[in-house]
C-alpha cells in the first residue's frame, strides 16, 4: 500500500510531531505534502529519508488556485489511500484527492475543541466547509473521545468517526540526570533552582499568560517556554509589565520527536530534564501530548484540562494533578511543589497505554480495513470501541 499525507503545516506543533512519529511506525511506503513552506518537522521528515514536497497554498483565492496542483501531486504518485491532517489539509486533502480518483480517504482530527480548530474560531462557515468535506472521506480518526464527542455533536455521524489516540515513544524522554546537568548548564540555570516548564504553540488557546502570572507569584520559580507562535511578543511583554522578564525564558521551537544523543541537552527531552513541573493552563485541548511527554521524563503535571489523562481510570497517571484555570489556582499549586523540593515520579501505566507502535497498529488496521471497502469504505466498519474508566467517562480505545 501507498499513501500520501496531507498536512497544513510542518511547523514543531504537535500534530506535526504525532505525524513523524507514526511515519517511522507504519510499515508502508509514505509520501508526505505540506500546505506551507519549510518547518522544523519537514526536516526531520526527510532525515527520516521520507519525501516532503511543499505546496504553499497562501489565503483567499490562492487557495483553490492550489487545488489543481494537489490533485495532479496526488493522482502522478498512484497512492492507495490518503490521509490528511489539520483543518485546511482535511478540507483541500479530501476535495482533491476525490478529484484525483482515490477512494480511500482518511483524515485525522488533531485540534477540535469546543471554541476553536487549529486556532481558528468554530463560525459557522468554518464549520459548514469542515463537514461539507467530510462527507468526501472514507473515515474521520478522533485523537480523544473528547475530539469523537464533539465531532458527533457537530453531526459527523458515529460509524465514520473512529478513536486513534495519539502515542509518543516513552525511550525518548527516559530521565537522565546528566541531560538534567548539561540543559541547566547550557541555560545558565543553577542546580538548585525551581524550574517551571510549558510546551506548546504560543497561542492564545494555550493560555501561557496564565503560566506567567502564577509564577510571578512565586519568587523561586523560573518559568521555560518551549514552543514559537504569534503570542510570543504579547508573553514577552506581558513578562516585562509583571516584572519577572529576568525568571522567564522563551526557548522557540526544539524537535520533539527524535533527537540524537549529542543534541539531546538542547532538544525537548533535555529541556523537560531541567523541568522540575510542567504546567499545561490551557482551558481547551483536544489530547494533551506535552503532559504524556513530560510524565514519561517522571515529571509532575499541573493541568487545566488534558483529554488524555483525564479520560483514563482513576491512579493511571499519579504524577498528575488537575487544578483549577486560573493563575491564582496554578501558584498555589506551584508553592507546594517548591516546599516539597524536586520530584521525579516512576514512568506512569499512561504513558504505556499511549504508546506511538500501538497507535500505529490501530491505525493500519484502519487503513487495511479502508482500502478494501471502497469510497465509502468505513460507512459499513464498526468504530473503534471505547470503554468507560472507572470514572464514568469515556475513556481509552478497548483491546
Amino acid at each position: 500500500m501507498r499513501v500520501l499525507h496531507i498536512i497544513s503545516r510542518l511547523g514543531a506543533g504537535g500534530a506535526e510531531q504525532q505525524l513523524r512519529l507514526l511515519l517511522r511506525h507504519l510499515p508502508l511506503r509514505c509520501d508526505v505534502v505540506a500546505l506551507t513552506g519549510p518547518g522544523a518537522t519537514a526536516h526531520g521528515i526527510r532525515a527520516d529519508g521520507i519525501p516532503v514536497t511543499h505546496l504553499p497554498m497562501g489565503g483567499g483565492d490562492r487557495q483553490l488556485a492550489a487545488l489543481p496542483r494537489l490533485v495532479r501531486i496526488i493522482r502522478s504518485g498512484g497512492y492507495d489511500l490518503v490521509h490528511t491532517h489539520l483543518y485546511r489539509a482535511c478540507v483541500y486533502g479530501r476535495i482533491a484527492a476525490r478529484l484525483a480518483g482515490v477512494r480511500a480517504v482518511i483524515a485525522t482530527e488533531h485540534t477540535l475543541g469546543e471554541r476553536r480548530i487549529d486556532g481558528r474560531p468554530l463560525t459557522g462557515a468554518t464549520r459548514a466547509r469542515y463537514l461539507a468535506a467530510e462527507r468526501l472521506g472514507s473515515a474521520t480518526v478522533a485523537v480523544s473521545a473528547a475530539v469523537a464527542d464533539r465531532l458527533r455533536d457537530w453531526g459527523v455521524p458515529n460509524h465514520r468517526i473512529h478513536l486513534v489516540p495519539n502515542g509518543i515513544d516513552a525511550r525518548h524522554f527516559h530521565f537522565e540526570p546528566a541531560a538534567r546537568a548539561a540543559a541547566r548548564a547550557r541555560l545558565g540555570i543553577p542546580d538548585h533552582a525551581f524550574v517551571v516548564g510549558g510546551v506548546g504553540r504560543l497561542a492564545a488557546g494555550k493560555r501561557f499568560d496564565v503560566a506567567l502570572r502564577a509564577v510571578a507569584e512565586v519568587p523561586e520559580a523560573r518559568l521555560l517556554l518551549v514552543g514559537e507562535g504569534p503570542e510570543r511578543s504579547a508573553l514577552e511583554d506581558l513578562a516585562a509589565w509583571l516584572g519577572v522578564a529576568d525568571r522567564v525564558r522563551l526557548l522557540g521551537e526544539r524537535d520533539g520527536a527524535v533527537a540524537q544523543a549529542d543534541d539531546r541537552p538542547a532538544g525537548l527531552p533535555g529541556l523537560l530534564a531541567a523541568m522540575d513541573v510542567l504546567v499545561s493552563p490551557s482551558s481547551e485541548e483536544a489530547f494533551g501530548l506535552a503532559a504524556l511527554e513530560a510524565l514519561a521524563a517522571g515529571l509532575p503535571v499541573l493541568h487545566a484540562v488534558c483529554p488524555a489523562l483525564d479520560e483514563l481510570p482513576a491512579g493511571a497517571a499519579p504524577g498528575a494533578r488537575r487544578v483549577g484555570p486560573g493563575a491564582a489556582a496554578l501558584a498555589d499549586a506551584l508553592r507546594r511543589h517548591t516546599v516539597a523540593g524536586p520530584q521525579r515520579f516512576p514512568v506512569p501505566d499512561a504513558v504505556d497505554r499511549y504508546d506511538i507502535a500501538r497507535s500505529a497498529r490501530r491505525l493500519m488496521d484502519l487503513y487495511d480495513r479502508t482500502a478494501t471497502c471502497g469510497p465509502d469504505g468505513c460507512l459499513r466498519v464498526p468504530p473503534v470501541t471505547l470503554r468507560t474508566s472507572r470514572r464514568g467517562e469515556r475513556g481509552a480505545p478497548a483491546g
